[in-house]
């Protein structure tokens, strides 16, 4: 056994749990045996195809049992996981073989051309059904991995627009998932409802990792339908979502006490639930929500409590073994009650940026305090309440969206003077994203969305774009982006 070693965790399991389905999925069930048999084959294959320990396998291919075996083959191989969002672009995509330099792209079938163009002779390029194909029968043997080495990176987008990797290590992702299985009660008779995406650390540490250690099995979804998951329901006993699935459960009839009264746990996370919400869901249902408080860098750090008062409006709580604090600007910790920026630490907490040492130095405080960009405040009872981010992120649909990265391909325009890109309150995604521009000249607002589609990825596309005469300025010329919010704050309500 390698201490801090995730194949190994996952390998207990395996062995474990050996003949117990560990995954249902439209096609199949997948016993832990299997998906441990899967994973040794398919790192061989990769082995004949040049991944190495400490090279970066790139992903991006859809929802699958398949990319799930995948990740865990990367790390039997000791190799780099580097999932993507299916809706990236060629330029987004560019940046990022770019910057990783992954020996190898496994992708859709539609994407071959494109990591062609992208990576020329040096990436290696693989579909999912390819390296399935006869995969050989001999097991790769697992190679040893230490806890301060990276088992991941998944790039989360700058407040300057160009996204940063962060590399999360073996120690990060088992401690986050140990203290998760033991908090919210995991055990191997659960069931999980996983609708999510496995590209983000929602879907895929969070919801794999609490189901995989604790030998649960997994009811396996391709994506968010709230009629199939309403159906899960009736044998199923948690689930993980956004608020966005949330809301949608409640917009149907037969989401009822009666349908979830198998469950004991839902769980949300990924971007804030509205109190409204909140209270909608105990209503319809006799269930509270679970809110709990993450980040890419960082896995878990908050959750409210599985036993014990779960408060609207607020995310928990530190979990066992995080330490969290609220700061002022210039890190001097704030008292209770004060709002301030979140910062936290713990064995949880990414190893820094892949290749950005000065963006990773200037991140964390002097402790190893890091600095999350999120403004909060911590009530008389220990739980934090999130108040707004510090740097005008955007949560769309569980997604995040820096504007920065918008508003520089609209200021590229001709035709457009200047731009402020903004979230709103949406009833379905949360957010919104939404352009407010000034116009050079004449502009169709519909032509800026549609030349946009074509370099963002689609949730960073504005659903709206709206033309004005003027942004308001505060005296030092700077837009108030908050005098933006307020005035298009009912846009969709």
């Amino acid at each position: 056994m390698h201490d801090g070693d995730l194949y190994q965790r996952f390998a207990q399991s395996f062995a474990r749990f050996a003949d117990k389905v560990a995954i249902e999925a439209d096609t199949r069930d997948w016993t832990y045996r299997e998906l441990d048999m899967a994973a040794g084959r398919l790192a061989t294959r990769l082995g004949e195809r040049g991944v190495a320990a400490g090279e970066r396998v790139l992903v991006q291919t859809a929802k699958s049992v398949e990319t799930v075996v995948l990740y865990l083959a990367t790390l039997r191989i000791g190799a780099i996981y580097l999932p993507l969002n299916v809706e990236y672009t060629e330029a987004e995509l560019a940046y990022f073989v770019a910057d990783a330099t992954p020996v190898i792209a496994v992708c859709q079938d539609e994407s071959r051309d494109l990591f062609r163009r992208i990576g020329g002779d040096k990436l290696a390029i693989a579909t999912l059904d390819e390296l399935f194909t006869d995969l050989p029968d001999g097991l790769a043997p697992p190679v040893a991995r230490q806890p301060d080495d990276i088992a991941a990176i998944l790039y989360t987008s700058g407040t300057t627009g160009k996204p940063k990797g962060a590399m999360l290590t073996h120690r990060n992702l088992i401690s986050n998932a140990e203290t998760l299985v033991e908090f919210w009660r995991f055990t191997s008779e659960d069931r999980l409802i996983h609708a999510l995406p496995i590209f983000h650390v929602h879907g895929l540490f969070v919801a794999l990792h609490c189901a995989l250690f604790s030998g649960a099995t997994i009811i396996f979804q391709a994506k968010f339908n709230a009629r199939a998951v309403i159906a899960a329901m009736a044998d199923a006993t948690v689930m993980m979502g956004v608020p966005t699935f949330y809301t949608r459960l409640l917009g149907e009839a037969d989401f009822t006490r009666q349908a979830t009264s198998k469950m004991r746990l839902f769980v949300s996370g990924s971007a804030p639930m509205s109190a409204d919400v909140h209270r909608a869901f105990e209503a319809r249902t006799g269930h509270r929500v679970l809110e709990r408080y993450g980040m890419t860098e960082t896995g878990m750090l908050t959750s409210n409590p599985y036993d014990g008062e779960r408060k609207a409006g607020f995310v928990g709580p530190p979990l066992p073994g995080v330490s969290v604090r609220i700061a002022s600007e210039d890190g001097s910790p704030l008292s209770q009650g004060d709002v301030g920026i979140v910062e936290v630490k713990g064995p949880n907490v990414f190893a820094g940026y892949w290749q950005m040492p000065e963006k990773t130095a200037s991140e964390f405080r002097e402790g190893g305090w890091f600095i999350t960009g999120d403004m909060g405040l911590i009530d008389a009872d220990g739980y934090i309440q999130l108040v707004g981010r510090e740097k005008d992120l955007i949560i769309t649909g569980g997604l995040n969206v820096y504007p920065a990265e918008v508003e520089a391909l609209l200021d590229d325009r001709d035709d457009v003077a200047e731009a402020a890109v903004i979230g709103v309150p949406h009833p379905d995604f949360g957010e919104a994203v939404v352009a407010i521009v000034r116009a050079a000249g004449t502009i169709d607002t519909d032509a800026v969305r549609d030349a946009m589609k074509r370099d963002l990825a689609g949730f960073k596309v504005p659903k709206q774009v709206i033309a004005v005469d003027e942004l308001p300025r505060n005296t030092m010329g700077k837009i108030q982006k908050k005098l933006l919010r307020e005035r298009y704050a009912s846009l969709y309500s």
